[in-house]
């Protein structure tokens, strides 16, 4: 074959392939790119806006901790030291300790169950989220003693039930989550050496309300022993005469039968 038959074979070749696959420009590899940026950003605007949700999430959280914000959760599951349970859709665990004021043998018994808790630790770097349900409660009792207390005042005379005797005097229950001290000075006239002289824990007793200051009273037997015996050292009996004397015969017959 010559070599200008192979030439001509190898143009026409050549144009088959142009003609088969034609050629890539600048403005089809600009077009890829675009929409590569596209894709790109979309997924960074998503990434943004679920990275800011979050972050907005957290603030609140850390805020409703400062206001000490109370919230009602239930009780998902028992875990290893607590329970768990969420609250804006975020995993958050509540310690054994931090359950109630009363202790908690068996934290089973909690699943299924709402509390009313505060936030007392956010994490946003950790993703933890720690609630206190006894915190909540324990505000609630001192509320309710605050309440009961308003109704005992310095001066008054209550009745009330020894609770605890101590070396130094007796605690004595007045009303539920109420009591007062009764000092061993003011347990009775005479000088004890110890309490358990004079009272038994069960017992009833009388006692004046000597101050009631900062939520603690001060109560006493003896000042009471010392006004009744006062009160009857002084005491007084009018004697009125009905009847009239006479030392005459007549009078001292008068009503005599015969």
């Amino acid at each position: 074959m010559s070599e200008e038959l192979n030439k001509e074979l190898e143009n026409e070749v050549t144009e088959e392939v142009k003609e088969a696959a034609p050629m890539e420009t600048m403005e089809d590899y600009a077009a890829e790119l675009e929409a590569s940026y596209k894709t790109l950003n979309q997924r960074h605007i998503e990434i943004t806006e679920e990275e800011s949700g979050q972050g907005a999430k957290w603030a609140q959280f850390a805020q409703m901790m400062e206001d000490r914000t109370v919230v009602k959760v239930k009780i998902a599951e028992a875990v290893k030291g607590g329970v768990v349970t969420s609250l804006e859709e975020v995993r958050a665990f509540i310690p054994a300790s931090q359950l109630s004021t009363e202790y908690v043998e068996k934290l089973e018994d909690w699943q299924g169950k709402y509390v009313e808790a505060v936030i007392i630790t956010v994490d946003p770097e950790k993703k933890r989220l720690v609630l206190s349900g006894r915190e909540v409660e324990k505000e609630k009792k001192e509320a309710q003693k605050k309440e009961r207390m308003a109704q005992f005042k310095a001066g008054d005379v209550v009745e009330g039930t020894v609770d605890s005797i101590k070396p130094y005097g007796a605690f004595i229950k007045l009303d539920d989550g109420v009591d007062g001290l009764l000092h061993i000075s003011q347990i009775s006239t005479q000088r004890i050496k110890h309490p358990s002289a004079v009272l038994t824990e069960g017992q009833t007793v009388k006692v004046k309300i000597l101050s009631a200051q900062e939520g603690k009273l001060s109560l006493s037997m003896k000042v009471l022993a010392e006004q009744q015996a006062d009160k009857e050292e002084h005491e007084t009996f009018d004697y009125k005469e009905t009847g009239s004397v006479s030392t005459g015969l007549g009078d001292l017959l008068k009503g005599l039968k015969l």
